[in-house]
């Protein structure tokens, strides 16, 4: 019996290559890696891209009032009428739907309230002044109804 030897060619590193792949690809926490890898990439771009909504700054008419007494710009969204009937004194009246068009009318460098008869209108105006920058807006929750209810000064044909 002849016996044969077999020449073994030393490993190139392209076998290793392929036999590291090839463990891999057996290996299934390799992929549970990569896809826990994509998703935390996709978030991070998701949490950096995606819109930022300004928050929604109510105070009470108690913190409006310090407000007022430190010189805090008060902005009254309601129609000419309502204005005329009951105000805030030293507030200055820009009804909502002219809002945007005005917005060059507000000091951005100081507080600045919003107010209506209720809230819901100061609300909306108060959004409208943080999308256009207006970072220290707030609006008064209750509106004028709740400043009259605590006795805070108001002035008009009605107050």
């Amino acid at each position: 019996m002849s016996k044969k030897h077999k020449t073994s060619k030393p490993a190139s590193s392209g076998s290793a290559r392929q036999q590291a792949r090839k463990a891999r690809k057996q290996n299934p926490a390799w992929l549970w890696i990569g896809l826990g890898l994509v998703a935390v990439a996709i978030l991070v771009i998701v949490i950096l891209l995606w819109p930022k909504t300004p928050k929604s700054i109510e105070i009470s008419p108690a913190q409006a009032y310090q407000k007022y007494q430190q010189g805090a710009f008060f902005l009254d969204v309601r129609s000419q009428e309502e204005w005329s009937q009951v105000h805030i004194a030293r507030s200055t009246l820009i009804p909502l739907d002219e809002l945007q068009s005005r917005l060059s009318e507000i000091p951005r460098d100081q507080d600045v309230v919003v107010v209506c008869l209720l809230g819901k209108r100061s609300k909306e105006g108060m959004t409208i002044l943080q999308q256009a920058g207006f970072s220290r807006a707030a609006c008064m929750t209750g509106g004028l109804t709740a400043w009259k209810a605590t006795g805070y000064p108001l002035e008009g044909s009605n107050p």
